[in-house]
């Protein structure tokens, strides 16, 4: 019986990475009873002499619900094209009874910690990508822009801002009008990423759909004319008649707008020198 365990343990460590399997699973944080995971999907051949990008997924679901295996597509296509890459769990009203405001700590706690641990896991903590959708697309932006919001036990030598910023139609704007106003209030104006953006802002692709029902194109415009202002990059890409979530693969769509995007993520992500080569959904 041991034999059998011990080879099935070698076929998986080997195939994990072919297979889309997560080589490891890492507690990152705990709070009272709560502890919080993030997941590890690695290229398949790992060059020990050198140190890889980072790219941290957070799922959406409107801080309320959902699981870190919403990006596990998107996860599988970016480790086999050479980053290391990390689904992370954060404490969701449904499931914990939080609040978006605890949401933030934890994407800050995530992000810091993946940095911190960065020789274990073979990352450049200079090339750490923030990715997410939706609610998971404001926590993305959130680490980089938001001051405030820090979880009293996290180190805060450690930056938790990331070097780059890839947003699936994130909620951006928490302000009056905006998504989430009637459960931040006036705290937007320390929450929303939008009323945050200021000079040195990570360079940031913006995917939407132009029918998206939660984020108006006009504030997308906005933001990209906000951020060039500051003088940063903000590339915004719309995808005519395309609703919310309509990056995901699902029944309805296939994986049209799933491969349109991630070829849009990976054209960006080389034009920063993150990735080399060509994109190639053979890489999925």
């Amino acid at each position: 019986m041991f034999k059998n365990y011990l080879l099935s343990a070698v076929l998986i460590f080997f195939l994990a990475p072919k297979l889309g399997l997560a080589q490891e699973t890492i507690l990152y944080k705990k709070i009272d009873t709560t502890s919080l995971f993030v997941e590890i999907h690695q290229p398949s051949q790992m060059d020990d002499s050198r140190q890889y990008p980072a790219m941290v997924f957070f799922f959406g679901g409107g801080w309320n619900g959902g699981t870190r295996h919403h990006f596990l597509p998107q996860a599988k296509y970016f480790a086999n094209r050479g980053l290391v890459c990390f689904l992370v769990d954060y404490r969701t009203r449904k499931k914990h009874g939080t609040t978006p405001f605890e949401c933030v700590k934890d994407a800050k706690s995530a992000i810091r910690f993946i940095r911190a641990n960065a020789a274990q896991f073979q990352i450049d903590p200079n090339q750490v990508i923030a990715a997410g959708g939706s609610a998971g697309g404001h926590l993305a932006a959130a680490t980089a822009l938001i001051e405030a919001y820090n979880e009293d036990t996290d180190d805060r030598s450690v930056s938790c801002i990331p070097n780059a910023l890839v947003l699936f139609n994130p909620v951006s704007d928490n302000g009056p009008g905006g998504y989430g106003f009637e459960r931040i209030g006036t705290a937007y104006q320390q929450f929303s990423p939008l009323h945050n953006i200021h000079k040195g802002a990570p360079p940031t692709l913006f995917l939407l759909g132009t029918e998206d029902n939660l984020i108006p194109v006009e504030m997308a415009t906005y933001y990209k004319m906000v951020m060039e202002k500051v003088g940063s990059r903000c590339d915004l890409v719309l995808y005519e008649g395309q609703e919310h979530g309509f990056f995901n693969k699902s029944e309805k769509r296939g994986a049209h707008y799933f491969n349109l995007t991630v070829l849009e993520a990976d054209r960006f992500l080389q034009s920063l020198g993150y990735l080399e080569g060509e994109a190639s959904l053979g890489n999925e």
